[in-house]
């Protein structure tokens, strides 16, 4: 059910500060079992259900709403369309690629100056955003601007799809993944009462985390997330980051966080207890919302449980099934913990 849950999820359109879609079917699923919702100003969705105990700790798990994509930032003459990257995204993976523009969902493929008008050691460097286009087929900028403005924005026009021994392949897997993983757990019967924080524009700055923090408090966070997993041909094994196939990957630091020693260990204990395989991140790179977290007023104890994505930020990212599914089954007990 939670995979169904996760494919549903990758196929909606939320780039960074447009996650309306992800938050009105979030918003959906949980009404049907708490009716302590709360949307702040920021787009921030916050969840409190019941559970069958109030712990001594004020428990919270976060995860963030919005995806990587691209903004338009002109239209030409001859109606093609000049874009950046919303939130951080490597551009030799997006040419040829489709998107979905704006409420309208104008289909255009990205492109670049033929090979054949290139020089030689022009082919040897990444094409840069700057030096794309977006065309949508149109004959000039009139037409254009009839069907897109500045400031729309896109995401891949991209399917889910299984595939090989057990892996996903889908956009958006960061961090509908974690959205899916905090839904499901809405719509069970929780051990104890927990705040469920669905946040925006993570991509961008950690913005939604914030404010989201600071309004909630809780005494322990936990965020549940996607992460690099680079076990991919040339790459040396201590940068391989984590790997699919290995389970859930359980941080003790990266670029914005060093995390709570006390509930990392908990985590892995939980994990051995109950056979769950479990690894570590062997490079440090990234960040997530728990950034935002550990340092809000008096501080909060925070941690983070993630899966393993190949391909992350890209139109195709790609997770194995059992990793996914096993961050639930942890971040599951690990509410039982606190009983």
């Amino acid at each position: 059910m939670m995979i169904d849950t996760l494919k549903e999820l990758c196929m909606l359109s939320g780039v960074s500060g447009c996650e309306d879609d992800v938050r009105e079917y979030i918003i959906e699923r949980a009404k049907k079992h708490t009716d302590d919702i709360i949307v702040d100003i920021m787009g921030n969705v916050i969840v409190n259900k019941k559970g069958a105990k109030t712990p001594v700790e004020k428990i919270a798990l976060c995860a963030h709403m919005d995806e990587v994509g691209i903004i338009i930032v002109d239209i030409i003459d001859d109606g093609y369309l000049k874009f950046a990257g919303a939130g951080s995204i490597d551009s030799r993976v997006i040419l040829g690629k489709a998107v979905l523009i704006g409420k309208k969902r104008i289909r255009g493929i990205i492109g670049c100056k033929a090979i054949h008008l290139t020089k030689p050691e022009d082919r040897e460097k990444a094409v840069e955003f700057d030096e794309m286009y977006i065309d949508i087929g149109v004959k000039n900028r009139e037409e254009a601007a009839s069907l897109v403005s500045l400031g729309d924005v896109g995401v891949f026009d991209e399917d889910v799809r299984e595939f090989g021994n057990g892996y996903l392949k889908a956009k958006a897997i960061d961090d509908r993944f974690g959205c899916a993983v905090l839904l499901n757990l809405i719509e069970s019967d929780l051990p104890v009462d927990c705040t469920f924080i669905f946040t925006v524009q993570e991509e961008v700055g950690l913005r939604g985390a914030y404010t989201a923090a600071y309004r909630t408090t809780p005494d322990t966070a936990l965020m549940v997330e996607g992460t690099t997993a680079a076990d991919l041909p040339s790459v040396d094994e201590n940068k391989k980051v984590c790997k699919a196939g290995n389970g859930p990957v359980l941080p003790f630091m990266d670029r914005g966080s060093i995390y709570n020693k006390e509930i990392r260990n908990i985590l892995i204990e939980i994990a051995e207890k109950n056979s769950i395989p479990w690894q570590t991140k062997t490079f440090i790179a990234g960040a997530t919302d728990g950034a935002a977290f550990h340092t809000t007023r008096c501080g909060i104890k925070t941690a983070g449980i993630a899966a393993p994505i190949r391909n992350l930020h890209s139109p195709a990212c790609v997770g194995k099934i059992s990793d996914i599914e096993a961050v639930y089954e942890l971040t599951k007990l690990f509410l039982e913990y606190f009983r």
